[in-house]
């Protein structure tokens, strides 16, 4: 019986672990043709390139070469129509991306809200109360009261 128990219990711990395979799923979709796939190695100063599109309209190009800087560009069409196009280079200034999906800061200087304002004036009193040596507010130093 207690044989019966760890076999079940092996048997569950096996079925539960994951496949290390990763493989194309079966049976999920429709295949997808791959309309182009042209590929360069990198040669021995390091350049190489790419260029892959899939029937259903995703698109990727990326190339590069001496000195790290590479550039390219990924285009696919999400399921409500819209295109996402986006481009980069990606050299010593760090990975620049475009395109119109991507967040935009608000443009600087932007409105300060008048609390902080406020509190930008009260701390340049303070600051020169204590200047002139009126204590207005705390020292500014931490430790027990003095007698």
């Amino acid at each position: 019986m207690k044989n019966l128990v760890l076999f079940t219990l092996l048997a569950v711990a096996v079925a539960d672990k994951p496949s290390a395979h990763y493989g194309a799923p079966s049976g999920s979709g429709p295949l997808i043709a791959i309309l182009r796939d042209d590929r360069v190695a990198p040669d021995a100063a390091g350049s190489y390139s790419f260029n892959v599109e899939t029937e259903d309209g995703i698109s990727r190009q990326e190339s590069g070469g001496p000195g790290g800087t590479q550039q390219g560009s990924v285009s696919f069409t999400f399921p409500d129509g819209q295109v996402f196009d986006l481009k980069f280079v990606a050299d010593a200034a760090g990975y620049q991306p475009q395109s119109s999906f991507l967040p935009v800061a608000p443009a600087f200087p932007h409105p300060i809200p008048q609390f902080v304002l406020d509190q930008i004036a009260f701390a340049a009193e303070e600051d020169a109360a204590r200047a002139r040596g009126e204590s207005k507010g705390p020292s500014g130093r931490y430790g027990a009261p003095s007698k």
